[in-house]
């Protein structure tokens, strides 16, 4: 009972919290959690529009509500009649207990319901609703007893099922009536599940006076008083629970000294099934693996050693250590999204306070916040295990971000073991000396966050790096050779294309094209690797990559040799080996202008209509094939849709359907599937506008910001129902392909929410007037953390919901939520 009762406060606590991001902003400043809504606010008209949709989803909620109380208070009365008969189910005090306040709550809503209905059915722009909330807010105190009695009534509830077998029968089995408009007649639920109803109720009547807020005029005669019922509503909120959890302080962390320190770094370490953001030390004859200590303001900062191993005695591998290897815990992908998404939103809100008079004190604050959120990404994104042993028997166990990293430290130690190097034995004063000098000898002085970076120093380029990767030359002996491409993200690497492996050569000749998304990235890094085909060769040190590294480098990424509109052509040396690659950039602001077809003939960079009509289909060809060739072959391909395809294959595809060739489906068969997965990208970006149109694009905005569920519901609906039949057609097939591709997720590695970070941006984009809307956008960057984060949650949206289906979709004119 103590767990459901934390569960009950936690929720509350984390209304609360949004609550106060919300509020912490004022007028003419983005709200954080809907960071578009205000550039698309439009006419009064417009604004009244959005205000219906918000009530009568919430209208429809409420319905269900009452229905709900209803159903809890139906076996009270018959319980109250047997309370006074010889054979009680249940005492009168019992019945009290567990039915306290219920009945109040009812008559509350019942008696806002009945007001606002016809409010709704004759709306006009006149139409006036806020006394209604005002007053629902002002009997709030019913609430706040119920709540004091919440868990006493669980645990009367429980006990008495346990005591009465015929109670235990009724509390399980409670009917709900459907809505009105339904064809659902009646769901079964247990009492425990509506008794938590009232609680949840609260916090959704608070979400919803934020919407209305949002879509209420100034100057319309409901705006005091939606906001008295807000204010009314936090303050109750507040009172509930007013022990909001401080917030974790940020990590930081510096580094070294004596005998010889060779190299250094912030690694996360697996230890007791957490992970940890360690300091390590390689020095010339021992690995030391150290955090930093918590100190007095104002005092030196120190480490503390947590262990040693001596290089003689370590080693990579034990004979067979896959049986005690721990096993890793992976964030879904879409927590990961969800952090960058907030630390983009800080980033822009810490540029706009540098330009506000004052706003230093609140800059600090922002960029303390920053840095707890990018410590703790950097600490659960990396997956790829680096373990080493101590011959006597402990292991140990690091996650890094990249191959790339892996193969530094391994090189760097057993580049130190072919030395004749002697076992070694630390006195306890020793290891406290060395430790301590880690300090003063240290290379890498933070964790590699923005929020240590000075600002002076560059931001990184955000938009889309195209790399060739030519050939490369100096193998001593034939091989099977390929490359991978890494940059780096928010501190860490991550891997973002391969080659094709070129068989059994000294001077492989690739000439592969690839389009790689930048957020931020500074770096490009090249590894070459001679493929492995010997199954026995299994590394048993991660069970995956047992590739050999030939050679790695990396390069930067100056914005100015970068960004210029030709290629720029570059060698990097790698142990030998020469790999020759080519690059240019494009800023994501530019990416998003769209270039219509000079060929009206072909499908590409033509209107969606256009093309169906010419085809006689409801789904364009290319869309269709696509889809079946990726369902047919590369639905268990891991990253598809994510890995580049080879751009000179996705052009050939691209002029094959522009031609219409005869040969299409023959080269679909032979074609990679990465190159058709981004034919069929490269397909939705170049439509002269977006599959979901230029003119609903800030609908779609206002849509998703909504934080009533019901709400939403009803206006994602609507919205999807105004876009044009083959615009609609078109999304709700790829929308089914998507939800099949996510279902192979523990193979191909795709979830929902990494789909919608490939696609939401190319199915919904700002127009290009709309994209230079608003003071507020001054950058790239900018537009990508504004913009992309919302596209990106439209279209998670669509894929989480339970099938849309076209004919029913066309049939409701409104479409109400069934869930509260």
């Amino acid at each position: 009972m103590e767990e459901e009762e934390e569960e009950v406060l936690c929720y509350l606590d984390r209304v609360l919290e949004e609550e106060e991001e919300v509020f912490e902003y004022g007028d003419g400043e983005l709200d954080p959690i809907t960071p578009i809504h205000r550039q698309f606010k439009g006419d009064t008209e417009k604004g009244l529009e959005m205000k219906k949709l918000v009530l009568s989803g919430f209208l429809a909620s409420e319905e269900i509500y009452i229905n709900q109380l209803e159903a809890l208070l139906l076996p009270m009365r018959p319980l109250k009649a047997t309370a006074t008969t010889s054979q009680p189910v249940l005492t009168i005090q019992q019945i009290e207990t567990i039915f306290y306040k219920i009945q109040d709550i009812f008559e509350i809503h019942k008696e806002f319901y009945d007001a606002l209905l016809p409010n709704i059915q004759q709306w006009d722009e006149k139409v006036t609703v806020g006394h209604l909330f005002q007053k629902l807010a002002s009997q709030l105190g019913v609430y706040k007893a119920f709540v004091d009695n919440y868990k006493v009534a669980l645990e009367t509830a429980e006990k008495c099922s346990q005591a009465n077998i015929q109670f235990q029968k009724i509390s399980e089995n409670l009917k709900v009536k459907g809505p009105k408009d339904s064809k659902d007649c009646t769901t079964t639920i247990s009492m425990e599940a509506l008794l938590y109803k009232p609680i949840d109720r609260v916090t959704r009547s608070t979400l919803v006076l934020h919407d209305l807020l949002k879509h209420t005029p100034k100057d319309h005669p409901d705006f005091p008083l939606l906001q008295d019922a807000l204010r009314i509503s936090q303050n109750f909120l507040s009172s509930i629970n007013e022990e909001i959890d401080p917030r974790r302080t940020a990590v930081t962390t510096p580094k070294g000294e004596a005998r010889q320190l060779v190299k250094d770094g912030f690694l996360v370490e697996v230890s007791e099934s957490s992970r940890k953001l360690r300091h390590v030390f390689l020095f010339t004859d021992l690995l030391l693996c150290a955090k930093m200590k918590k100190t007095a303001v104002g005092r030196h900062q120190q480490y503390e050693c947590k262990w040693y191993i001596p290089l003689a005695d370590l080693t990579f591998q034990t004979l067979d250590d896959s049986d005690s290897c721990p096993s890793i815990q992976v964030l879904p992908e879409h927590e990961l999204e969800e952090m960058k998404i907030k630390i983009s939103v800080l980033k822009s809100e810490i540029q706009k306070e540098k330009k506000a008079p004052k706003g230093q004190s609140r800059v600090e604050r922002l960029r303390k916040k920053m840095n707890e959120q990018e410590s703790w990404l950097l600490t659960h994104s990396p997956t790829i295990p680096f373990r080493i042993h101590n011959k006597h028997g402990k292991s140990y166990l690091f996650l890094l971000s990249s191959d790339y990293e892996r193969s530094e430290w391994r090189e760097s130690i057993q580049k130190l073991q072919k030395k004749d190097l002697q076992a070694c034995v630390l006195s306890s004063v020793e290891l406290q000396v060395l430790t301590s000098s880690c300090f003063k000898l240290r290379t890498v002085h933070n964790i590699p966050v923005t929020s240590n970076k000075d600002d002076e120093e560059t931001p990184g380029l955000y938009g889309f790096l195209h790399v060739i990767v030519h050939s490369a030359k100096g193998f001593k002996e034939s091989a099977n050779l390929y490359c991978t491409l890494e940059v780096d993200s928010y501190g860490y690497f991550v891997s973002k294309a391969k080659t094709r492996v070129f068989r059994d050569t000294t001077e492989p000749q690739w000439n592969e094209e690839f389009e790689i998304e930048l957020e931020g990235s500074q770096h490009l890094r090249i590894l070459c690797y001679e493929k492995c085909y010997d199954k026995s060769m299994l590394n048993k040190d991660d069970n995956e990559i047992v590739d050999k590294i030939m050679g790695k480098g990396q390069v930067q990424l100056d914005p100015q040799t970068v960004q210029s509109k030709n290629w720029h052509m570059d060698v990097i040396e790698m142990n030998g080996i020469k790999v020759e690659f080519s690059m240019k950039f494009t800023s994501r602001d530019l990416s998003l202008k769209r270039t219509p077809s000079k060929k009206q003939s072909g499908v590409f960079g033509v209107k969606i209509n256009v093309v169906t009509k010419r085809e006689r289909s409801k789904v364009p060809y290319i869309v269709r094939q696509c889809i079946e060739e990726v369902e047919k072959r590369g639905i268990d391909e891991v990253g598809i849709y994510r890995i580049s395809g080879v751009a000179t294959d996705i052009q050939a595809l691209k002029a094959a359907f522009d031609s219409n060739t005869k040969d299409i489906l023959v080269m679909l068969s032979d074609m990679d599937i990465n190159a058709i997965a981004g034919t069929l990208k490269l397909y939705f970006r170049e439509l002269p506008e977006p599959l979901l149109t230029d003119r609903l694009y800030p609908a779609f905005m206002e849509g998703i910001a909504l934080s009533d569920p019901a709400a939403k519901e009803n206006c994602m609906m609507h919205l999807l129902r105004s876009l044009p039949d083959p615009n609609l057609m078109t999304f709700l097939t790829l929308l089914e392909h998507l939800k099949r591709v996510a279902e192979k997720e523990p193979i191909n590695k795709m979830s929902l929410h990494n789909l919608a970070t490939v696609f939401g941006p190319t199915l919904l984009r700002p127009s290009e007037s709309e994209s230079t809307k608003g003071q507020h956008i001054t950058s790239a960057s900018d537009i990508w953390s504004h913009d992309v984060m919302a596209q990106v949650q439209v279209l998670l949206y669509y894929l989480q919901h339970p099938p849309i289906s076209f004919a029913e979709l066309k049939r409701n004119t409104l479409y109400f939520s069934t869930d509260v």
